[in-house]
């Protein structure tokens, strides 16, 4: 450090003096002090390596506190070269900055020297004479660096070991093993238990629906709150830690509850260190908060509000009614906060039996139909057919009852009503139900039933004129006279209701009695999420009972030859169209719309009950050949609407296959074909806009059509028309996902005209009909399905919502990817119960 030159005698030259001798001290003791303090530095860096290492943590306790007591005794021993420690005199510092700056004559010294002896004003000018000269050689002095021995003692630089050490442990100590100053002192069982890791969630109850939500620890004070429904599953899983974790749950009013802990499942990975995996579980009924702690640490604080599950509501929506086949039908209504479980009728008699009765026969069970989930006011409709049972006929009282699926009961107003039984046209019919009976409601008047079918027997060739039935009746009364016990009586009881069925209808009713079997079967599964091979098996056996009523059905209208004939005007209900609807359902229940599928199986169970309920009507014969050339008008819509929908969907598999070759390359299209080149998709988009034009030229021949009937088109064919143009400019152009969004609209449209179409029909009808056949027809204007009839053109989709081709396959692939994902044998265990909870949603 060199000084600027300064003037001698001067404040500045003192000042600056004396600051240099303050920094040539300062050198000299740190010479003399870091040889010193030089080992102190080494085994204090010794240490704050060896314990950020988080070497002390894996030492035995012995091991430990010896080297602990190594490390310390080494220190205290590095403190005794202190003692033989002196401070720099002035003289020592003065002659060290003049040994740095080469100067003669000890200048610096001379300048706090004092003349010695007596002294006279001579000697005194010539002192200062000579101080002023030896200051002018200070006006350039410097101070020399300090020089330790640090180097000649240590020739091999070993303590840089030690400082990079102490580099590398507080870099390492930043990392999860990193060890801590306390380690030294700590003890080892301590050290093996890791900091905890927590995976906490809930999972609310099935029926719910509700997705498990994971629930993350507040860094805050204040705990997070979560809304969850009640019996809420909450779990919390601790790994690591020191295995003195406890969970409790502390209630409004201050209670805690423990919740017990548990091995984890062994899905569970192990921790390496400390003690194995540990999972709490327990429910949740009440408000409260959840605490995770480890003796007085708390590691984790949820805050729960509890919904409560409210009690179910059932009630009547309709009075009950008898079905067109005399089946009971109930309308009512089910609410429940995540839908009911299970809900049935309740039949007590309106006049209670004698006291000393012996009936055989309990009520009726009749299982209710449970509302759709998506369905917001809870609708629902069970048609039962009752006729068979021996209240059939009697006034009785209907109580609806409901379960939710957390076991809460609920039951409606009770209702009075006479059960409907099954018409008898047949006297001899009559008189046998009448026998069977007297006999299920009191087996104790089983003489007087012996009695009157003695008397029915008693002329055979004046009763009977098929001498098969009097055979029947001598069997069942044979077997009655013969019965002891109440299970043969009952199995006399059912024989004398089939006696009477075979003499009133022949073989028709086995039919239908293994049609309505083979309905309820199907609708149970499709309740129970039944497999796709149940659901297989259980189809084809309605298929065949469907033929085999049908079958039956057809041959009874050829032996009665005074069977009314449909008119015209009357939609013909073929045996495609059954086959057609059945094979709707099982696609719906395949692709998991299950719901839809029960709704459909229930319009077909009233198509058939409307069937056979055989209500032909007849319209006037002025009418038929316009209302033939409406009906063939509306079919032609009809048509062009299916032919729409076809090329909608073959657009859109199209466009899709086009994607999957752009997007996703060497992999297989849909549908497993092989990848169309540009030449062959480009030759396929111009036929569907050859397809699309031959609509849109059939449209406009419908229109012109209408138009000579005296009839207006409405905006909405106008609209459809348009589309479709639209819809083959985007196919020329090869822009698949716009054409569809066209050939969407000209659908939509088209069904608006058609409604247009219908009311300008009606409204003709109604005109020259007059009010009596106006009300028949507004009456009739629907099939038993509730579908448009052919008198007022097809479906256009307005009754029953049904996923269309596109919809079904996007969820077929979607239900194809669950499957997928469930069968990696590495997806978690909590996903694989969140997939599965999917699949088996109703």
């Amino acid at each position: 450090m060199t000084e600027t030159a300064t003037p001698p005698d001067t404040p500045e030259f003192e000042r600056r003096l004396s600051r240099t001798r303050l920094i040539t001290r300062a050198g000299v003791i740190l010479e003399r002090v870091w040889p010193l303090a030089l080992p102190l530095v080494i085994i204090f860096s010794l240490f704050l390596s060896l314990s950020w290492f988080g070497l002390f943590r894996l030492m035995p306790d012995m091991a430990r506190i010896g080297l602990g007591a190594l490390l310390a005794f080494s220190a205290l021993a590095a403190l005794f070269p202190f003692r033989f420690m002196r401070n720099p005199t002035d003289s020592e510092v003065d002659r060290r900055i003049e040994h740095a700056n080469a100067l003669a004559h000890t200048p610096v010294l001379v300048q706090t020297d004092r003349l010695a002896g007596k002294t006279d004003s001579f000697a005194d000018a010539l002192w200062r004479e000579h101080r002023r000269r030896m200051a002018g050689t200070l006006s350039a002095m410097h101070v020399e660096l300090p020089r330790t021995s640090v180097p000649a003692r240590d020739p091999f630089a070993l303590r840089a070991v030690a400082a990079l050490m102490l580099v590398a442990g507080f870099a390492f100590s930043l990392g999860p093993f990193g060890g801590r100053i306390t380690d030294i002192i700590t003890p080892r069982a301590v050290h093996l238990a890791p900091p905890a890791r927590i995976d906490a969630w809930v999972t609310p109850p099935a029926y719910t629906n509700r997705p498990p939500v994971f629930l993350t620890v507040a860094e805050d004070a204040q705990p997070l709150s979560h809304t969850v429904p009640e019996g809420t599953d909450v779990t919390v899983r601790v790994t690591g830690g020191d295995g003195a974790e406890t969970l409790g749950y502390t209630h409004l009013d201050g209670n805690t509850r423990d919740l017990q802990a548990g091995a984890a499942p062994r899905s569970s990975a192990p921790s390496s260190i400390g003690t194995a995996p540990r999972q709490f579980a327990g429910k949740l009924s009440e408000d409260g908060v959840l605490s995770l702690k480890s003796g007085e640490q708390e590691l984790g604080r949820w805050a729960f509000s509890i919904l409560p599950d409210g009690a179910p509501q059932i009630s009547f929506t309709e009075q009950p009614k008898r079905a067109a086949n005399g089946s009971l039908e109930l309308n009512y209504s089910i609410l429940d906060d995540y839908g009911a479980a299970s809900a049935e009728a309740g039949f007590t008699l309106a006049e209670p039996p004698a006291e000393n009765a012996h009936p055989l026969y309990a009520q009726p069970e009749m299982k209710l139909s449970l509302p759709g989930r998506s369905d917001e006011k809870g609708i629902a409709k069970t048609i039962r057919d009752l006729s068979e049972h021996v209240w059939a006929g009697a006034s009785v009282k209907i109580t609806l009852k409901v379960i939710d699926a957390a076991g809460q009961e609920a039951a409606s107003e009770p209702r009075t009503f006479t059960l409907p039984e099954r018409p008898f046209s047949n006297p001899l019919a009559r008189a046998v139900l009448e026998q069977r009976r007297i006999l299920a409601l009191d087996a104790n008047r089983k003489p007087r039933v012996l009695d009157l079918l003695d008397a029915i027997t008693l002329r055979p060739e004046d009763t009977f004129s098929n001498m098969s039935h009097y055979l029947a009746l001598m069997s069942a009364r044979t077997r009655l006279d013969m019965a002891t016990t109440d299970d043969q009586l009952r199995d006399v009881v059912a024989y004398l209701w089939a006696v009477a069925l075979g003499i009133e209808e022949g073989d028709l009713s086995a039919a239908q009695r293994r049609l309505s079997q083979a309905q309820d079967a199907l609708k149970q599964a499709l309740k129970d999420g039944a497999s796709n091979e149940e659901i297989d098996k259980l189809m084809q056996e309605l298929r065949q009972a469907m033929a085999e009523f049908l079958k039956e059905l057809a041959q009874r209208a050829e032996q009665n030859p005074n069977t009314a004939m449909p008119s015209p005007d009357q939609q013909m209900l073929r045996e495609n169209d059954l086959q057609r609807l059945m094979d709707q359902i099982e696609n719906l229940a395949k692709s998991g719309s299950r719901d839809q599928a029960e709704q459909l199986l229930s319009q077909l169970q009233e198509m058939m009950n409307n069937l056979q309920a055989g209500r032909p009507q007849q319209g006037k014969q002025g009418q038929n050949a316009q209302n033939n050339e409406m009906r063939k008008q509306m079919d032609k819509l009809g048509e062009i609407m299916r032919r729409q929908q076809e090329t909608m969907n073959e657009t859109f598999r199209m466009d899709q296959m086009q994607r999957n070759q752009r997007g996703e390359q060497g992999e297989t299209p849909q549908g497993g074909g092989k990848p169309m080149t540009p030449e062959e998709f480009a030759e396929a988009m111009k036929q569907l806009q050859d397809q699309q034009g031959k609509l849109q030229g059939d449209l406009e021949g419908l229109q012109k059509g209408l138009e000579g009937m005296g009839m207006k088109p409405g905006e909405g064919l106008g609209e459809a028309g348009d589309a479709m143009g639209d819809a083959g400019k985007s196919l020329g152009k090869g822009r698949g996902e716009q054409a569809v969004g066209d050939q969407g609209r000209a659908l939509e449209a088209l069904r608006k005209g058609a409604q247009d179409m219908m009311q300008q029909m009606q409204a003709m009808q109604g005109e020259k009909g007059g009010s009596g056949e106006g009300g028949r027809q507004q009456s009739s204007d629907r099939d038993p399905l509730g579908r448009p009839r052919a008198t007022t053109g097809p479906d256009f989709g307005e009754s029953v919502k049904l996923p269309d081709e596109i919809d079904v396959q996007r969820a077929r692939q979607i239900l194809e990817a669950i499957r997928k994902r469930l069968g990696n044998a590495l997806s978690p265990e909590l996903e694989k119960d969140y997939l599965e909870r999917l699949l088996d949603l109703k």
